[in-house]
């Protein structure tokens, strides 16, 4: 448990809750932190040239359609072309049968549809519209519904990561506090998280008998117990939103952006405050007071919920956050059993590895390493969930023999990530001890939000051994000295390898010089990169 050094500030003396949303605004970006009992589980970052464009809507223009790939590339005005599957064009299936949307078992969304899954603070993207609950249709060919120069109107499904551009779909959703509206497919859900049955057939009678244009609707989890005429406002906010949004279509040229979402600021108060924290802590008096008027309009029930941090340390400091942050783009984490995971970010998946490292255990082989892999799940979920992990993660546990450890190894993992609002798919343990698993991307995970690649190595995480480097520099000498007429030469080198060439590899010089029959000089040079290295080919005027 993290201790606070709260000062003398009396908002934050009364903000030690368990669930709280810490807001870091003062300064070129902004950081939102969710704490639960004190702990760091989630952190949103958003920066002025490159903030999160996942929900908004823009008028694109198709710039060339892949047959082969079922996709197509669509300019809406950002600096990588975005793009669009097939399965996310609206004409793409054959429209089912009439009805079909309304009639879904127990009234339940299936997860991709899922408001709490999809929606959730904005920071999930929109949902995947196509055919909830239902077996898809008939697919149609995209040369068949796109072509180059045609405008359409798109929403961003997944913000720009790395050298991929924008997922692009034509199913919009608009988000409310609420509800969420599918003007594009004919369906009613209730959030899973609304377990009483006797409510969730209240709420969606109201949808039903409110709704006067074929729209899908999701209720949301904060709907739950709201009154009828709250939930009518919203939705009629939500279908004049809409309409606002196709006229605008009609009037402006592609490519354009036609509606944007919250800042993640007003995102994760929208849609966090309430159910996934009790209060927000703001640095900013400016923020602090759009977040208040937000909430005054929007949530007018916990307007008292908004605090502003007065004190003269950095919040993230108050709170000790700064340490998490950085720890939580470190590759190796401890386990405090001794063990440690190993977390590498590759371009099309993520590996995890988990070893045993200290812990040697007290009885037998078997139950160090289940033990060890038991706290490493734990600590695997919360990293996957604080670091915003997405795409295809492959977790190597320590191998067990024992079927029943390796599946309470899988269900313990299950159960971890029950609590993550983002959408994972876990395949059982393989016999080589691997668990795969896959988890909703939609915007950048924290390490590849705040680092860049290594400029030494290129992003590589490795370095030629310094051995390696002397047995090059032999070599290019070697090549040199074959058709060189100098009377000697002038290797410039790090001071480290020159260290090693003048001490452990001294006879690679003697070598050097008895091959090509001249002098071999080494001259250290502080500013070379360990793997750089100059030869020169020097000939005295003398001669």
């Amino acid at each position: 448990m993290h201790i606070r050094n709260l000062g003398t500030n009396p908002i934050l003396k009364e903000a030690c809750m368990d669930k709280e949303l810490i807001i870091n605004a003062l300064g070129p970006e902004i950081r939102v932190a969710l704490l639960e009992n004190n702990v760091l589980v989630e952190i949103y970052v958003e920066r002025q040239d490159e903030g999160n464009i996942a929900g908004n809507i823009y008028k694109g223009r198709v710039q060339r359609v892949l047959p082969g790939m079922q996709a197509a590339f669509v300019d809406v005005n950002l600096k990588q072309a975005a793009f669009i599957y097939v399965d996310e064009v609206l004409n793409g299936v054959t429209p089912p049968p009439e009805g079909v949307y309304l009639q879904q078992e127990n009234d339940e969304p299936e997860p991709e549809t899922d408001a709490e899954a999809d929606a959730s603070a904005g920071e999930n993207g929109p949902i995947s519209g196509r055919w909830p609950g239902r077996a898809r249709p008939d697919r149609r060919a995209i040369e068949e519904m796109l072509s180059e120069g045609q405008e359409i109107l798109v929403q961003v499904a997944r913000s720009p990561i790395g050298s991929k551009g924008a997922r692009l779909t034509n199913y919009i959703s608009l988000p409310g506090r609420f509800l969420v509206l599918m003007p594009t497919v004919d369906h009613i859900g209730i959030s899973r998280r609304i377990t009483d049955e006797a409510e969730r057939a209240r709420l969606k009678e109201i949808v039903e008998a409110m709704r006067t244009q074929p729209y899908g609707y999701i209720v949301r989890t904060a709907g739950e117990g709201v009154p009828r005429e709250v939930i009518a406002q919203e939705m009629e906010f939500l279908n004049n939103l809409w309409n606002h949004i196709q006229a605008r279509f009609h009037e402006v040229a592609a490519p354009k952006m036609l509606h944007e979402e919250l800042t993640v600021t007003l995102r994760c108060v929208r849609d966090l405050l309430a159910h996934e924290a009790d209060r927000v802590i703001i640095d900013s008096s400016e923020v602090y007071h759009t977040v208040y008027d937000f909430i005054k309009k929007f949530m007018p029930r916990l307007s008292n919920s908004v605090g502003l941090y007065t004190g003269e340390e950095p919040i993230f400091d108050a709170y000790n956050l700064e340490v998490d942050v950085q720890r939580a783009l470190k590759k190796k984490v401890w386990l405090k059993c001794g063990g440690y995971i190993v977390i590498e970010i590759t371009e099309a998946l993520v590996a995890i590895d988990v070893n045993t490292g200290r812990y040697v255990g007290k009885r037998n082989f078997a139950e160090t390493v289940l033990k060890t892999n038991l706290e490493a799940v734990k600590e695997i979920a919360y990293q996957i969930r604080l670091r915003n992990l997405g795409g295809i993660i492959i977790i190597d546990f320590i191998d067990m023999e024992s079927k029943a450890d390796q599946e309470k190894v899988y269900n313990t993992l299950r159960e971890a990530l029950s609590r993550d609002k983002a959408k994972t798919n876990v395949l059982p343990m393989s016999d080589m001890g691997l668990i795969q698993m896959t988890r909703k991307r939609v915007v950048k995970s924290l390490p590849r939000m705040m680092c860049e690649p290594c400029f030494y190595c290129e992003g590589e995480g490795m370095l030629l051994s310094r051995r390696s480097i002397c047995y090059n520099i032999f070599r290019e000498v070697c090549r040199q000295g074959a058709d060189s007429g100098g009377n000697r030469f002038h290797i410039k080198v790090h001071p480290v390898i020159a260290d090693l060439l003048l001490g452990q590899e001294s006879h690679l010089i003697s070598a050097l010089e008895d091959r090509v029959g001249r002098q071999i000089c080494i001259y250290p040079i502080d500013d070379y990169h360990l793997e750089q290295y100059d030869i020169e080919e020097i000939l005295d005027k003398s001669s």
